[in-house]
């Protein structure tokens, strides 16, 4: 039978409980990564050590794809997950205001429920609770910003400056107040209210003006040109709140796997 110092990398990881095997397979720590340590300087010894600590760290019938705790690595699943469900209700959140508008903002918080289960059900790490609120707080500034804004940042791509003619408004209460609201009459011959312009055109019915139209039909004409429209700031507001929502997970699964190799390195310096 081989000794401790003669087994290969191969015969150490396939000793591992099948469980454990694929927790480090979840953290980036699995037969690939440790065949490339081992080839190293050291490698073995590293290898050794690097199982050693895992074994440790998972001991007491803890379940092995939570994480390794505080100082240990972490485990990738649950942080991808994050990244995933945050992404795509976000996703689905923009897409929704095709259809409703800014009551889009309701679909972004309604998803948020499931993002905000799945941050929470991360486990703690060094770095973790941080990253945990970044995401879940980048997620609110996508949704929120992000579903007010997305009509200015659609038109800013695909609209069309038009010459419209102002046709008569409509009028409607607003708590307690009669708010009128300008329509226009495209080329076509369609009558659009406009979003966001709301101001007294009863005297300018008639007069022909320059407004942004979504060839699509998706959202409705703005008065003003493309320069008018605006949301420039807050596309920048929401870029960064994209890399945030992206990096915090990535940022702390790189941490953790960094963490348990240097531990690892360390033991054999």
């Amino acid at each position: 039978m081989a000794s401790e110092d003669e087994r290969s990398v191969d015969e150490l990881f396939a000793e591992l409980p099948e469980r454990w095997q694929q927790a480090l397979e979840e953290a980036d720590m699995g037969l690939p990564e440790l065949r490339r340590i081992a080839v190293g300087p050291n490698g073995m010894r590293r290898v050794r050590t690097i199982l050693s600590e895992f074994s440790q760290s998972t001991s007491g019938n803890r379940p092995a794809r939570t994480g390794y705790g505080y100082g240990g690595g972490t485990s990738v699943w649950p942080w991808a997950r994050l990244l995933l469900v945050a992404a795509a209700s976000v996703v689905v959140c923009l897409l929704s205001s095709l259809f409703i508008g800014k009551a889009a903002a309701f679909v972004g918080l309604l998803l948020g429920l499931p993002v905000f289960w799945v941050a929470f059900r991360t486990r703690d790490s060094r770095g973790a609770p941080v990253a945990r609120y970044a995401t879940v707080a980048a997620y609110l500034v996508l949704v929120l910003v992000g579903s007010y804004f997305a009509n200015a940042w659609y038109l800013q791509l695909r609209g069309v400056e038009e010459t419209v003619t102002i046709a008569a408004p409509t009028h409607q209460w607003t708590h307690g107040t009669r708010e009128t609201y300008c329509r226009v009459r495209l080329r076509d011959g369609s009558v659009h209210e406009v979003i966001d312009n709301k101001e007294d055109c009863a005297d300018r019915v008639g007069r022909t003006t320059t407004a942004v139209v979504d060839p699509a039909g998706h959202y409705k004409p703005t008065l003003g040109t493309k320069p008018d429209i605006g949301g420039v700031l807050e596309g920048y507001v929401c870029l960064g709140a994209a890399a945030v929502l992206v990096l915090a997970p990535v940022t702390v699964v790189g941490r953790g796997r960094r963490r348990l190799y240097d531990r690892a390195v360390g033991a054999v310096g």
